[in-house]
């Protein structure tokens, strides 16, 4: 994949933005990188891929933990398998794909409320309950999450990683991206606290772990995908319907209107929302996604642009608040405009 590079100051703001909070979080090293009207205009990256002192530096091929921001990956998958009819509708209930203990607590539950965080199911104690009823409310939870992991790969017979290398990362050269199950010397090293609850470790690489390693670089050109509708250096490399399911509003109609808005995992800009992690600034029809080690992608079609940072920060550093960062984030984009 091809993107010519034009380096100049416009987005200068926002390059000063993320530097700010580097120094706020808990952070060995950082990344940022904005496409521009099909052009490289800012690509920066500053500190080491861990606090040893003798760690590699940040650079181009240095791969970040992007935490939920694997999310989008996974929607992907799930949009691919509506587009080739393997998944009649995201209207289906759950239980037409899963046949599970659980189908009485999952009645009533569609696979539209699992990729927009209204399908009101936890864990508890390692069995799934219900919080609230399905489409009633919003809520982040991991298990709507597994769910669908276990839908795209009953249905499709392909896992999530067999997916996204076939339909994206072989298609456009990614060598970037992906899944690990070891180490190597470009996986930038994930600061945290020792006991966090929030963090795991796996083995396996089929692309329903948490253990995503992404350079900026490529994250941005995933962004820029989507920003496309995959059309991607003269070709459809991608289905524009897929992208389209993918980015599009899939939110039920909901009570509570400042809740957040969804697609396929994505947030997307809609109604004005008070809980919303996209800006106040940030026009209609964009979207984004965000992970737990603040990094972020950010699209927004009105304008042509793909904005992406990345932090290696596990988690909030005492009186650091995410949402209005990740707010203001996106409206320093939209000041530079």
């Amino acid at each position: 994949m091809i993107i010519e590079r034009k380096l100049n100051h416009q987005f200068y703001p926002v390059v000063s933005h993320v530097k700010n909070t580097a120094k706020i979080l808990d952070c060995s090293g950082a990344g940022v990188i904005v496409i521009y009207k099909n052009k490289i205009v800012s690509e920066e990256y500053w500190g080491k891929q861990s606090k040893a002192p003798e760690a590699r530096p940040i650079q181009k091929d240095s791969q970040f933990h992007v935490a939920s921001v694997r999310k989008s990956y996974i929607g992907f998958a799930v949009a691919y398998a509506v587009h080739h009819s393997y998944i009649e509708s995201i209207d289906d209930g759950v239980t037409k794909y899963l046949s599970d203990p659980y189908t009485e607590l999952l009645d009533n539950t569609t696979i539209r409320h699992l990729l927009t965080h209204t399908h009101g199911l936890n864990t508890k104690e390692g069995r799934m309950i219900r919080e609230f009823p399905p489409g009633q409310s919003w809520a982040y939870r991991d298990i709507g999450i597994e769910l669908l992991v276990q839908i795209v790969k009953l249905s499709t017979g392909k896992t999530i990683a067999q997916i996204l290398r076939e339909q994206v990362f072989k298609q456009l050269d990614f060598k970037e991206t992906g899944w690990y199950d070891e180490d190597n010397e470009k996986l930038v090293k994930v600061i945290r606290e020792p006991n966090n609850k929030f963090w795991s470790t796996s083995k396996g690489t089929d692309g329903d772990k948490k253990n995503m390693y992404v350079s900026t670089r490529e994250l941005a050109y995933w962004g820029y995908i989507h920003l496309k509708g995959g059309f991607i250096n003269g070709r459809q490399v991608v289905s524009k319907d897929i992208i389209k399911l993918a980015t599009s509003l899939q939110t039920p109609n909901l009570l509570n209107k400042d809740l957040p808005q969804n697609g396929f995992l994505w947030f997307v800009k809609d109604l004005p929302a008070l809980n919303t992690e996209i800006g106040e600034s940030v026009p209609k029809n964009s979207f984004q996604i965000l992970g737990y080690t603040s990094v972020a992608v950010l699209v927004i079609p009105m304008h042509d642009i793909v904005v992406v940072r990345m932090f290696n920060s596990y988690g909030s550093t005492p009186g650091y608040d995410y949402l209005s960062d990740i707010r203001e984030f996106g409206n320093t984009v939209m000041k530079c405009m």
